[in-house]
């Protein structure tokens, strides 16, 4: 209803569509697949003589000129893509596809919302930086030498480095220890759910794919005296962390009492391919996605999960990505045993021991295998090892673990502010005013 005269046509107005379950029209990729609105929306065009716009997580552009070419929408309400790419609609219609940077559902830019800090993108480093620092999502300075970089590390961080590095000019040596690029992100994208994070990859390995002066060897792992033979004039670390095993985390500051023993795994070890059956602990003291994604993983194989949990609910940080409730539904319909308000106090073999926050009591739980989710440790034993660290720089997760879209963040800054003023000064929207004299 509306009230009173207004200029706008409105019989030419869109409808804008959704539904009432924001954890669907917000839904991260590992619960809501792309163009999932279609069903609830193809009825519309049929009762209107409007336009219809709506979201739906198109990301796309295939999906989105099939949803407009079979008329079941009008518009494409992208706002999670246009964070990730500005200028998406642009690299469309200029048959630039390949330079899209596609979003991956992960949620970290509503985090903003709910824990009020500045917006952040896995894909795109420098939103909510356009104004504040200056940084243009497709423009970047030329290099201002002819200096060159060795980055060290192929994952998310060492990979946008590498991206702008090149981009800027300059000549880049890139090297990966392993046989394929991408780091924890190609490790993730394997489970459960996780399958569209793995554009973090591929984008920035097609960008890379076009620049010359960007090398790029995997299975090699250098040290010091390679780095110096290389004789390159700066050099980038960016070497990842990995998942403590002795169980320090928030809640414990203390190893766990038997974590040496062969049945205690960390996620690193899932990734590496761990064979896990029989009865299994899942401890998550990181309350983010792993645990649960890890959890959920080992009960679709056919392992008996029983997940544990200082926090009251399980991966409780997730309610920042609005997918807490999700998370703990499907961890429930897989049959899997949930503890919440205990810790670990310790493992032999055969049971762990879980003790109540609130009350010190101790109960076992038969289980031969307990993977900790606890903390990640810097990856920095070539940084320690370093006798001469001049134009050296530690960025990412070897410096300060942290998610994707941080890693993504520290290599696109050392890209950016390589050879230039480092000083972290922002463009204030109310710049202080000045006083003078006393009071």
């Amino acid at each position: 209803m509306r009230h009173g005269r207004s200029s706008v046509d409105w019989p030419s107005c869109p409808w804008d569509v959704t539904v009432d379950d924001y954890t669907v029209e917000m839904g991260t990729s590992r619960f809501v697949e792309q163009g999932w609105l279609e069903p609830s929306i193809a009825w519309v065009k049929q009762v209107t003589s409007k336009p219809v716009v709506s979201v739906g997580r198109f990301t796309s552009p295939e999906l989105m000129r099939r949803m407009v070419r079979d008329g079941v929408i009008d518009l494409i309400g992208a706002a999670r893509p246009s964070i990730a790419d500005p200028f998406l609609p642009a690299k469309i219609r200029d048959g630039r596809e390949d330079e899209i940077r596609e979003c991956i559902g992960c949620n970290i830019c509503y985090t903003g919302d709910q824990t009020g800090t500045p917006i952040r993108c896995t894909q795109n480093p420098t939103i909510g930086e356009e104004y504040r620092k200056g940084w243009h999502p497709e423009r970047i300075a030329p290099k201002v030498s002819a200096a060159s970089v060795l980055v060290v590390g192929g994952g998310p961080a060492g990979l946008e480095a590498a991206t702008w590095l090149g981009k800027r000019g300059y000549d880049v040596v890139l090297t990966e220890a392993t046989r394929q690029l991408g780091g924890r992100v190609a490790r993730e994208s394997s489970l459960p759910g996780l399958a569209e994070w793995r554009r973090v990859v591929d984008y920035r390995t097609e960008q890379i794919a076009k620049l010359a002066n960007v090398e790029c060897y995997l299975e090699s792992q250098v040290d010091e005296v390679q780095i110096r033979e290389l004789g390159a004039d700066h050099v980038c670390l960016a070497t990842g962390a990995r998942w403590r095993r002795d169980g320090v985390g928030r809640a414990l500051d203390e190893p766990i009492e038997g974590w040496e023993l062969p049945g205690v795994l960390t996620p690193d070890d899932i990734l590496d391919g761990a064979s896990v059956g029989g009865d299994v602990v899942v401890f998550d003291d990181d309350h983010y996605y792993m645990a649960s994604v890890i959890a959920e993983k080992l009960a679709r194989d056919g392992a008996g999960v029983t997940y544990v949990t200082p926090a009251n609910e399980v991966a409780t940080w997730t309610h920042r990505t609005d997918e807490q409730f999700r998370i703990q539904s499907r961890l429930m319909r897989l049959g899997v045993g949930i503890e919440t308000g205990k810790t670990v106090g310790g493992f032999d073999g055969d049971d762990v021991w879980l003790e109540c926050e609130y009350t010190a009591r101790e109960v076992a739980v038969a289980a031969r295998t307990l993977v900790l989710v606890t903390a990640r440790q810097p990856s920095d034993t070539l940084w320690n090892s370093l006798s001469d660290r001049r134009g050296v720089t530690r960025i990412g997760d070897c410096i300060a673990p942290g998610t994707i879209a941080t890693a993504t963040y520290a290599g696109h800054r050392y890209a950016r502010e390589l050879e230039g003023d480092t000083e972290m000064v922002f463009v204030r929207e109310h710049p202080k005013v000045g006083r003078t004299g006393p009071g």
